[in-house]
């Protein structure tokens, strides 16, 4: 039990709280959480209250806050006002004292038009509000992309001054993003997505080299997503208050919205997936990245790629999985147990997830814990902070979707949040130490640089020798390029190579080269071996090829130990070796095609896209068709690198290699699945034979593809236009108008929404749900039409799926399908219900049922009016093409 005093204590701070926001004081008020509050899953003993909802209250979607000085909340609507607003504090009779909520009408708008707005970062410092707008200037808001500085200057609490510090060129979902208060509090870092063009800095710390570095025969995105982008990609860069002084920190990222620092003040990027590739060996799950000064993480348009391995970048310190991050705040300095102050929460809009990603120092970065912290359906979460009282606050919304303010505080929110004893041992500070003092050389020429970091390019600790090649490479390299060349230690010269490959010239190729020829391949560990090809690769791709004499020694180098047992070296073997054109490649590769298996050990997510399925409708239908037809990346890497090769094809391994194309067809990946497979195709197509390239092309499953939609053709797809159909609109569509109806199509229909996957109808389909033969006979249009629309009003017991808590915190629904002494076995994937996930007993905390369908909602909405009706009459009908509702009508 509290004690008085803690309870004196804690009422004493809601009055300093009341004061400082101006409402009156009531009493505290026994935790009611209401309808809003109920969908959210939270960890024990914490408690969620909803706030303010802008979309009831018609003030737009939010999608980023900030507090002020006098703890108020500032929030923008994505396309929108920015907003001001005072919150009762915990404890409050919400019934009673409501959230004040203040238009800021700023320069020159007006109540109507938007003079400060649409923003995507707010940051409130420097007794300003910085602003960081994602907007192409137009007739209702003028102001464009870039940076925003607003202050009051003549004290009524009101911004009246604007200034433009950073004009930035990119806007939408991959333009400018947030902004967030360095750990001394003297600068400001913000964030950018790919579509956003990197302004000219006044340094870069990243050094301005970059290039695309990839050898794989380069394939294109086939529905044009970032086409025309590279490197650095999405970045992260810094400035003064008054916004004199840029500085590039770190690039390589996809699309991360958000950013933040931890208690030992190192940063954080929370960066997305491309769902597209999902199924291709190029895929990158969402992520988390300890984001280092002058660090790289290889995001690169199409198959182009990096893989995390690769010497020249960084890998995340956690894969998270599938999802559309938004937000990533530092729970340092909330009122929570200690477990969950040390690390970060991380929102993920798509599937309404936060994560509490716990850091474990390791060596100079860090190791992480995950577990799921809070969730809800729908829950599309935005942005979140904890406040000045230690609680967390959030927003829900983005593209217009139901947006609303929740608060999360642990308890009664009164334990303390003093700053933490350290967790880092004396060697995790001396390393950090190390990598920081490396980091200081990302400036200008320093000659104590290469005394210190040529020793540390042999590092056991990752993140410093990349520091210190970094810092190699801010140094002039008049003064280290015969120090390169001239080095002995095998890790020093890799590390020394791959600076000098991406500063030097083609002049030195050759020497390189050898150098690199003269390590002994069989003296190295499984990562040194592949830090060494990827400079082999480097040097290939930044000085040329290597010349006649070069070529023949590099061949045989890399031959004498291809096929290799990992993935990653045969990955690095086969393109570098189609690269230089050996004449092996080809019969080696195919001689293993067949039987390559996957590994994904170097991006093993925290959450299973199993998972996922039934988190979110739209998303997990996709997730759950690729997941029962899942493409072998292996595979698909070896063929793509071949699509390039002109030597060493016969007759036989040509007609094996085509076939595979045909067989790969058949599998389900990302949207862009098809098309990839199919330009690596036409690719390799371009090195045949033009008398034979008739044969191949048809072997190889031309007749398979609509090139036009980039997907099967015969695969049925509706005509449409679908809508969003609601249970009455659907009605007065079918009342009474399914006669004379296309049997053909109402089969074909069936097939295309996807509910022959799962039912059965006429002894045709799946099992997963129940036959629907005689479905006709038992329910109504409407009955049939509702559980189609809301398939998760009415859930039959014999089909309802489960949710299992387990100890850790995370949870898993799918349907019980069998059990051992030990362990049960679920069904996640309503398309591939004969994969089962295993669970043991012991970990199960608590198991209740869920109240979602497997069934997901929307499965109709591609459909138009007529392809509707003749659906309805194929089911109706039970799937018998002469029921009466498919005769002709004419006479």
């Amino acid at each position: 039990m509290k004690s008085n005093r803690n309870r004196s204590v804690k009422l004493s701070v809601s009055l300093v709280l009341l004061i400082l926001i101006g409402v009156s004081f009531t009493t505290f008020q026994k935790y009611n959480p209401g309808p809003k509050v109920e969908k959210l899953k939270l960890l024990p003993n914490f408690k969620a209250e909803h706030l303010y909802s802008p979309s009831a209250s018609k003030t737009g979607s939010w999608v980023s806050m900030a507090f002020d000085d006098k703890g108020r909340i500032i929030t923008s609507d994505q396309y929108g006002f920015l907003y001001r607003l005072e919150i009762p504090p915990i404890g409050s009779d919400t019934t009673k004292v409501k959230v004040k909520v203040e238009k800021l009408i700023v320069g020159d708008s007006t109540v109507s038009k938007v003079g400060m707005g649409y923003a995507h970062g707010l940051l409130y410092a420097f007794n300003s509000l910085y602003v960081m707008v994602n907007h192409n200037s137009d007739d209702k808001f003028k102001s464009g992309s870039g940076l925003y500085r607003l202050q009051d200057t003549d004290g009524d609490d009101q911004f009246d001054k604007v200034t433009l510090l950073k004009s930035l060129t990119g806007e939408g979902e991959h333009g400018p993003h947030s902004i967030v208060l360095s750990p001394d509090k003297k600068s400001i870092y913000m964030l950018a997505g790919n579509y956003t063009d990197l302004p000219e800095m006044d340094n870069y710390r990243l050094p301005k080299t970059w290039q695309e570095d990839n050898a794989l025969a380069t394939l294109k995105d086939p529905n044009g997503h970032a086409t025309d982008r590279f490197a650095p990609g999405a970045f992260v860069m810094k400035t003064d208050p008054e916004g004199k002084k840029w500085e590039l920190i770190s690039g390589g990222y996809r699309n991360p919205f958000d950013f933040a620092f931890n208690e030992d003040g190192e940063m954080f990027v929370y960066d997305g997936d491309m769902e597209w590739d999902f199924g291709m060996p190029w895929y990158k799950p969402t992520r988390i990245s300890h984001s280092t000064s002058g660090s790289e993480f290889g995001w690169r348009s199409g198959n182009t790629n990096w893989s995390p391995s690769y010497v020249d970048n960084l890998p995340a310190i956690l894969n998270i999985g599938q999802g559309s991050p938004t937000n990533l705040v530092s729970s340092y300095n909330a009122r929570f147990p200690e477990k969950y102050r040390r690390g970060l929460l991380a929102f993920d809009w798509t599937f309404g997830i936060v994560y509490s990603v716990q850091l474990i120092p390791d060596g100079s970065s860090y190791k992480t814990v995950a577990e799921e912290f809070l969730s809800g359906q729908p829950l599309p979460l935005t942005d979140g902070l904890i406040g000045p009282d230690g609680a967390l606050y959030f927003l829900t919304g983005g593209r217009g979707l139901e947006s609303d303010l929740y608060r999360v505080y642990y308890g009664d929110n009164s334990l303390p949040k003093d700053p933490l004893a350290s967790n880092s041992s004396a060697g995790n500070i001396e390393a950090r130490n190390l990598r920081k003092q490396l980091e200081e050389f990302q400036g200008a020429p320093n000659p104590d640089a290469l005394k210190l970091a040529w020793p540390n390019l042999k590092n056991k600790d990752r993140f410093i020798r990349y520091a210190a090649r970094i810092a190699v490479e801010h140094q002039p390299i008049a003064e280290w390029k015969d120090k390169a060349l001239n080095e002995k230690d095998p890790i020093t010269l890799i590390q020394a190579t791959v600076a000098l490959a991406r500063n030097g010239g083609k002049e030195l190729n050759s020497k390189m080269l050898n150098n690199l020829m003269g390590i002994n391949y069989l003296s190295l560990n499984e990562a040194q071996k592949m830090d060494l090809l990827r400079t082999i690769e480097l040097t290939v791709l930044r000085t040329g090829k290597p010349q006649p004499a070069d070529r023949v020694k590099l061949s045989k180098y890399l031959n004498a130990q291809f096929p290799a047992k990992s993935n990653e070296i045969n990955r690095f073997m086969t393109k570098i070796l189609v690269y230089i054109g050996d004449e092996q490649v080809v019969s080696k590769t195919m001689a293993i095609i067949d039987a390559a298996k996957d590994e994904t050990l170097d991006q093993k997510e925290f959450t299973s896209s199993s998972d996922l399925i039934l988190k979110n409708p739209q998303y997990g239908l996709d997730i759950a068709k690729m997941l029962a037809k899942t493409p072998p990346a292996q595979q698909i890497y070896y063929a793509v690198a071949l699509s390039e090769a002109k030597k060493g094809w016969t007759p036989a391994l040509r007609t094996k290699y085509f076939k595979w194309f045909y067989k790969a067809f058949g599998y389900k990946g990302g949207n862009s699945y098809i098309g990839f497979i199919d330009d690596a195709r036409k690719k390799a197509l371009a090195n045949v034979p033009k008398e034979q390239f008739a044969n191949y092309n048809k072997l190889s499953g031309d007749g398979l593809v609509d090139n036009k939609q980039l997907k099967l053709v015969d695969i049925v797809q509706p005509k449409g236009p679908g809508k969003d159909w609601k249970l009455d609109d659907a009605l007065a569509v079918v009342k009474d108008s399914l006669i004379g109806r296309n049997y053909a199509n109402g089969k074909m229909m069936f097939a295309a929404t996807l509910c022959s996957s799962c039912h059965a109808t006429g002894g045709e389909g799946g099992s997963v749900g129940p036959d629907l033969t005689r479905l006709g006979t038992r329910f109504s249009e409407k009955d049939i039409l509702e559980s189609i629309i809301s398939p998760s009003k009415v859930i039959s017991d014999q089909y309802a799926a489960k949710i299992y808590n387990l100890k850790d915190g995370s949870s898993i629904v799918g349907r019980f399908m069998k059990e051992t002494k030990d362990k049960i076995y679920v069904s996640q994937n309503p398309f591939s219900p004969q994969t089962l996930r295993e669970i043991k007993k012991s970990d199960i905390v608590k198991t209740s049922v869920s109240e979602l369908s497997v069934m997901m909602p929307g499965m109709i909405n591609s459909l138009n009016k007529e392809e509707l009706k003749d659906l309805m009459a194929y089911l109706i009908s039970g799937g018998n093409k002469d029921n009466k509702m498919f005769q002709s009508t004419s006479k």
